[in-house]
Parts: C-alpha cells; structure tokens; sequence
C-alpha cells in the first residue's frame, strides 16, 4: 500500500502501534489508521508532518518515506541504516559512467524510452484512423531519431552528450506535439513546462513524474546502485544523476496514465489551482492522479519475462539485472 499524505496540515503519528493519519476537513478532525505491515510507502507532500515515532517505525518495518514538493518532486526520503548494496557493484557503475560502458546503457535507456513513445502513438493510432496519417509520420519521423541515436559511437557518453540530448529533446517536441493534438482543444499545450506548469496537462505531468522519480529511485538503491552515480547526467546535475538516465524508459507509464485521464474527460479545470505563472495540482487532482498511477503501477499486469508482472514489479527486476550486469566478470 502507498500511503499518500497530500493534504495541507495533515499528520501523521502512532496510535497503538498503528500509523494514524489525521486531516482537519470544516472544522472536524477526520483520523485512519493503517497498519504498518501493509504499507510500503508514505509519501508527504509539503505542509504535511510526520512524528518521529512515525518514522522509527517506518524504518523497523522498511517502510520508505518519501517528502514531496506541492508539484510532486521528491526533494529527500528517510531510509533505514543499513545500506542495501555492495562496494563492488558501486565501483563498476563507477567505472561505466566512464567509459564506453556508459554510453551503451544511455542508448539502451533512451533508445527504448523513444520506442515506447512511437508505441504508444502506435496504440492511439488504432481509435483515430482519421488522423492516422499525421500519426504514421510521427512515428516514422520518431523512430529515425532513435535511430540515430542507436548508431552513435564514442569513447564516453560525454562525447556524444550533446548530439543526444539535441536528438532526444526533438523527439520529445514531435511526440508531446503529435499527444496534445489528440486532446479535446480546451487541454491541449505547446510543448513542455515545469515549475511552473503552463496548463493543466503540464500539472498533472509533472505530478507523476515526481512519483515515478521517487519509485525510480527506491528500485535502484534496492538494487544496490548508488543513485548519484549516473552516466548521461553526470556532470549537468549535482543531484542524483542515475534515477534521470534510469527512468527514461518508464516516462512513458506517467505519459500513458495522464493522457488516458485527459481523454477520459477525467480531468477538469477544478482539479489545478491557478499561480504565478501557472497551474499546481491542488489535493482534488493529486487523489485523481495518485489512485489512477498507483492503479496502473502496482495492481495492472504486464506480461514480462514470461510471467504476469507489475510494472512496479518489472522495474525492480530491471534494477536488479542492471546491478547484476555491471558485476559480471
């Protein structure tokens, strides 16, 4: 279970050996509880709190905590002190995002990150037979950038880093493009945004994106990765670099899952509070959101290597073939 706490000044504490949540809705406290052995994460968003005895047995149990921002990046996270790795596999991911190890696994996570995005245009393709041409030509014209991409060689990801990203940042054009075409006109956006959002697309993007970065993240330090070592963000971010190159692939559930509510007409302007310069999810369409990716994420099956999976599932099985890889001889 996801526990997510997104409500502005709501609390988190221990009642018998429970996780009590409270909220203050018109004047009267509302109070949950749940129990720690059926919870895997909790996730605060901004202007919530949590105990220290909350905490305490967050860590006994496991339990990764997770401090949002009110757009839904993960701005830190509590873990248990014991560390989940092994030196060695952190060496040789030191080692890869220094050679040609690195770039191999960039054009492996991007490569398939712009297969996916030609995928899914492919799936939307299938109820819009009237636009069917313009879909086919983003497709093809975002394949062949994959393409170019697949063909790059180096000593170093740096050396190519900026060929990449340029190639990269043009499919990314084509494809939110071709998506915000297919949306009723009152949603549809021109390109982009983050922090802040310009449209309510944007808002609700950015929102999963901060989930996913969050899973991305828990996923390889299970693994035994050091998220801060990373190979195509190594030098532009001094953040944790290796959840941006790792999650490239796995955007597209975020696309996927804040597309569908758009099209579902799920989604309505109550759902985004105005601001400065544009729009923030408020609690109404964070609990859309939240419900629909966790939904997507933990409950929905995938058939992956053979078997019905989740995609949260997969993702960790990923983390740990990629942990794997790096060690073998």
């Amino acid at each position: 279970m996801q526990l997510v706490i997104n409500t502005y000044g709501a609390y988190v504490h221990i009642k018998d050996e429970l996780f009590e949540v409270r909220v203050k809705k018109e004047g009267a406290e509302e109070k949950r509880h749940f129990a720690s052995q059926k919870v895997s994460t909790i996730m605060l968003s901004k202007g919530s709190a949590i105990s220290t005895d909350a905490i305490i047995l967050a860590m006994k149990n496991n339990i990764d905590i997770v401090v949002l921002e009110y757009d839904g990046q993960p701005v830190g996270r509590f873990w248990h002190s014991k560390p989940g790795s092994t030196s060695r596999i952190r060496k040789r991911q030191l080692e890869a995002s220094l050679n040609d190890t690195g770039l191999q696994y960039v054009k492996q996570w991007i490569g398939k990150k712009l297969e996916n995005q030609g995928d899914f245009i492919e799936r939307l393709k299938k109820h819009r037979m009237n636009q069917a041409g313009d879909l086919i030509k983003a497709i093809g014209d975002i394949d062949a950038l994959r393409k170019k991409i697949m063909d790059l060689s180096a000593k170093t990801v740096q050396d190519v880093a900026d060929t990449i990203r340029g190639l990269e940042g043009t499919a990314g054009r084509i494809y939110f493009s071709t998506l915000s075409k297919l949306l009723a006109e009152r949603y549809r956006f021109s390109g982009r945004s983050s922090r802040p959002a310009v449209d309510h697309f944007n808002a609700f993007l950015n929102y999963a994106y901060g989930i996913l970065y969050s899973r991305v993240e828990k996923a390889i330090v299970i693994a035994g990765l050091d998220p801060y070592v990373g190979f195509m963000h190594r030098d532009d971010y001094n953040t944790k670099s290796l959840v941006f190159d790792f999650i490239e692939p796995y955007r597209i559930y975020a696309d996927e899952v804040v597309f569908r509510l758009f099209s579902a007409k799920k989604v309505n302007d109550s759902h985004c509070d105005a601001i400065t310069n544009g729009f923030s999810l408020n609690a109404e369409g964070k609990n859309l959101l939240v419900q629909s990716f966790f939904a997507f994420f933990e409950e929905d099956k995938i058939r992956y290597r053979g078997r019905n999976q989740s995609r949260a599932n997969a993702l960790q099985m990923d983390s740990h073939a990629f942990a794997n890889e790096l060690i073998k001889p």
